[in-house]
């Protein structure tokens, strides 16, 4: 018996499974874009962990760090202050607009949008949440009754008061203009006009991820956000952005939001903030903090201003802003753009390719004309790839086929990056050239 063999016998025998398909590569250590299996053997990490980990795997600074508060302050009674809860929360106001300078320092995403739930509640009195129907915020119950795209039977009646927007997915949305271009402001109107027949009067915030990432890679429409903001206060809602994978300059500007010039009432970050650690936030503004604070907010948890999770933030603010990594980011994307807009261009398989900055995806499809999801090619495409020595991440969900979500981390060099994308290029290619259309024909290379 192998060791690798025995390491998956006692997975089977010692672990709760929780809803992925493991790799089949066991890791035994983790280095800048790289992670490695037990032969020794290197794999492109193109999701950055849990796309999280935006300055790499074991970045110096963060050893560094990790390793002094561990000796010194890590763990504190929930009632007690320390100079690093301070410090980070001073780092995240300089980098965002004064209406967004009150810090709530947490541990994971599904937690800080918990706490930006409570607080919109608290605030407004009410109780309705408004999300995408492919939204992903969070596997607690209030974070997980605002989640749509997977995991909803079974677990009984979600948290009363939850209703969805249809996500505006240019590549598959039924609303179309004239011309054929995605209509996404009526699609818009459509949703709000159910959510106000659903609505018991009672609504009180709208939670979205300004680029959907488990619901496939889906960007807000420039102006969607605008739009979203001005019927939000038409009824009296705030406006919560999650930004656990777009914030700390992912996708070219360090919080995605600022491409559209529109202020949330609520900002909720973690998984970037921690580059792999749990650390997490919720940030709002005097107006907002004041008044649940009069009402009585209470969010009193274990590792709340843990001085360990705030060192590891201010840590990954000052190695962002000091390698300029939201530029590096802008450009490097630049560079995954026009490499995947060329596998679109040349292989009918590749559907669409839509993102921002260094978070991106594609999607799979048997043809260009149905658009019919390619689940079997997005498998045997991601096994090709891993053999090859790259790590993707596709996400499947009903309807909307093979969807790769690339995501390196922000430190990855430009040949790490090509090299990856050659890799995939490879298996793209591969893939095509075995699978056949309808009429029996190879689909091959267009042009």
């Amino acid at each position: 018996m192998t060791v690798d063999t025995r390491f998956w016998e006692d997975a089977d025998r010692l672990l709760i499974r929780y809803g992925t398909t493991f790799s089949p590569r066991v890791i035994e250590r983790a280095a800048g874009a790289h992670v490695y299996d037990t032969a020794g053997q290197p794999i492109l990490d193109f999701t950055s962990g849990q796309m999280s980990s935006v300055l790499g795997h074991a970045h110096p600074d963060i050893v560094s760090a990790v390793s002094t508060a561990i000796g010194t302050l890590d763990h504190l009674y929930s009632g007690m202050l320390s100079r690093p809860v301070l410090d980070l929360a001073g780092a995240l106001a300089a980098t965002l607009p004064p209406e967004l300078g009150k810090t709530l320092l947490l541990s994971t995403g599904a937690e800080s949008n918990e706490a930006a739930i409570k607080l919109a509640k608290l605030y407004t009195g009410r109780y309705e949440i408004v999300s995408f129907d492919r939204s992903w915020h969070g596997m607690s119950h209030g974070a997980a009754s605002a989640t749509f795209s997977a995991g909803r039977r079974g677990y009984g009646p979600p948290t009363p008061g939850n209703f969805t927007l249809p996500t505006p997915n240019a590549y598959r949305s039924p609303f179309r203009a004239a011309d054929g271009s995605h209509d996404w402001r009526a699609e818009l109107e459509y949703g709000f006009a159910m959510v106000d027949r659903q609505s018991s009067g009672s609504l009180a915030a709208c939670l979205v991820e300004p680029i959907l990432s488990s619901g496939g890679i889906i960007e807000l429409p420039p102006g969607y956000l605008a739009r979203l903001r001005e019927l939000c206060d038409e009824r009296g809602m705030l406006l919560i952005l999650d930004e656990a994978q777009t914030g700390l300059g992912r996708t070219g500007t360090m919080y995605a939001f600022e491409r559209d010039g529109v202020v949330p009432d609520l900002l909720t970050l973690s998984k970037t903030l921690g580059a792999g650690l749990p650390v997490a936030a919720v940030l709002t503004g005097e107006r907002v903090e004041s008044v649940c604070h009069e009402r009585g907010f209470l969010f009193f948890t274990t590792h709340v201003s843990d001085p360990l999770a705030a060192t590891v933030g201010a840590t990954v603010l000052s190695v962002i802003q000091r390698e300029g990594l939201v530029a590096r980011a802008a450009a490097l994307g630049e560079q995954l753009s026009a490499r995947l807009g060329e596998l679109r261009d040349r292989y009918d398989i590749v559907g669409d390719v839509r993102g921002r900055g260094l978070l991106q995806g594609l999607e799979l499809v048997t043809d260009r004309e149905s658009r019919t999801p390619a689940d079997e090619i997005g498998q045997r495409i991601t096994h090709d790839c891993l053999a090859r020595g790259l790590h993707l991440n596709i996400v499947q969900l009903p309807g909307m086929g093979g969807i790769f979500r690339i995501a390196p981390p922000l430190t990855v060099t430009e040949d790490e990056l090509h090299a990856g994308l050659d890799i995939l290029a490879s298996a793209i290619e591969r893939a095509a050239a075995a699978a056949s259309n309808p009429a029996g024909n190879m689909i091959t290379r267009r042009g």
